[in-house]
């Protein structure tokens, strides 16, 4: 089983839903990078469950721990231990799942891949693994921000048919954590919240878009063939439990538009520096950065566990029927905007690594 992401800077995540802890080691980070749990810990809360009315109603502190890597509050160079306990298992709300398969869940193929499943809570395949990838991603995040300048914010742009516009250029982090839903419209938002809601009342769910910006980039992080940045970015999201799909830049909608249409055309600033007029190439052209803004969304399918009957079958293979118990979130796109964030900074770091190794010139 793969559970480590990237080339220079790598993440390993362990763990599984109803252990007695997960987490990640991070290698390949720089020396020289102050680091403290207190770096960290904002990523982990905003990733927690338990947060709102309108997601699942675990409770976990997500309390990080730095066993290693890390003297007088600097990064040595060396692995980069995080330890993150889970305080608030509840296994036998899993009991039904012993047996039965639940449907859309990864139930089924772990056990025809591995003869063998941990069905509390459903192991790795839990979203409760993402907590590894995202306290390992903020240090991702220090080091882009403090070393390169580059910035990555993310934010719900669709929950089932409610959908905002927003401006990828300017969306902030502020305006993201003002609601619940954490979407920067504040009238969309509250429909959104409204919608949720509703479904969860039903004992159903709703899916959606998260919407990312990564800002800063300079022009050259990338490769032109198998490692273009986009291609990373795609493997990153669709790693994400529940992703469905994953576009950058204009995306399908560019197949509506003709070539003139959709060209960045270039040109030079008043610094000198080269340009694009239009961002339809989603900040990325032939797998390389071009110095724009790189923008992607990735869609989410509803959160598979309902509270409603379904029809299944068990491990024998008989017909059965399954209802979800226990806590769950009735929309994952609140807690996937930090997981988002989480696997662009992990692919951003990586590149910016690779780029000082392999740059025609010092690294930017």
């Amino acid at each position: 089983m793969a559970n480590t992401f990237g080339q220079v800077f790598r993440a390993t995540t362990w763990g599984e839903s109803h252990g007695g802890a997960t987490g990640a080691v991070v290698d390949g980070c720089p020396s020289m990078v102050e680091l403290s749990e207190a770096d960290i810990q904002p990523d982990l809360d905003r990733r927690r469950p338990g947060q709102s009315k309108i997601v699942t109603q675990r409770k976990e502190t997500d309390t990080v721990q730095i066993l290693s890597g890390v003297f007088e509050g600097k990064t040595l160079g060396t692995p980069i231990s995080l330890f993150i306990p889970n305080e608030d298992t509840r296994s036998d709300d899993y009991r039904d799942i012993e047996k039965n398969y639940r449907p859309s869940h990864a139930d089924y193929t772990y056990e025809a891949k591995y003869g063998i499943r941990n069905w509390q809570g459903g192991g790795r395949s839990s979203a409760r693994e993402t907590a590894g990838r995202v306290a390992a991603a903020a240090i991702a995040k220090k080091l882009l921000r403090e070393r390169h300048a580059v910035e990555i914010v993310a934010w719900v742009s669709k929950v089932g048919s409610i959908v905002a516009e927003c401006d990828v250029e300017t969306v902030s982090l502020e305006q993201v954590e003002a609601t619940p839903i954490r979407c920067p419209d504040p009238e969309i938002a509250a429909r959104m919240i409204e919608a949720v809601e509703a479904i969860r009342k039903e004992g159903n769910s709703l899916g959606g878009v998260v919407t990312c910006a990564i800002r800063g980039c300079p022009p050259g992080w990338g490769d032109p063939v198998f490692d273009k940045f986009e291609a990373e970015l795609a493997k990153a999201m669709l790693s994400l439990p529940a992703s469905k799909g994953f576009e950058i830049g204009s995306g399908f909608a560019g197949t509506d538009m003709t070539g003139l249409e959709h060209n960045d055309e270039f040109y030079m600033d008043s610094r000198g520096r080269v340009r694009t007029r239009t961002n339809r190439s989603g900040g990325v052209q032939g797998g390389i950065t071009n110095g724009e803004n790189v923008y992607f969304r990735v869609a989410f399918k509803p959160t598979a566990t309902v509270m409603r009957d379904q029809a299944t079958v068990n491990t024998s293979g008989e017909d059965a029927t399954i209802k979800g118990r226990g806590r769950h979130d009735p929309c994952v796109l609140p807690r996937a905007v930090p997981m988002v964030e989480a696997m662009a900074a992990l692919v951003t770091a990586d590149r910016a690594l690779v780029q000082a190794a392999t740059s025609w010139r010092a690294p930017n």
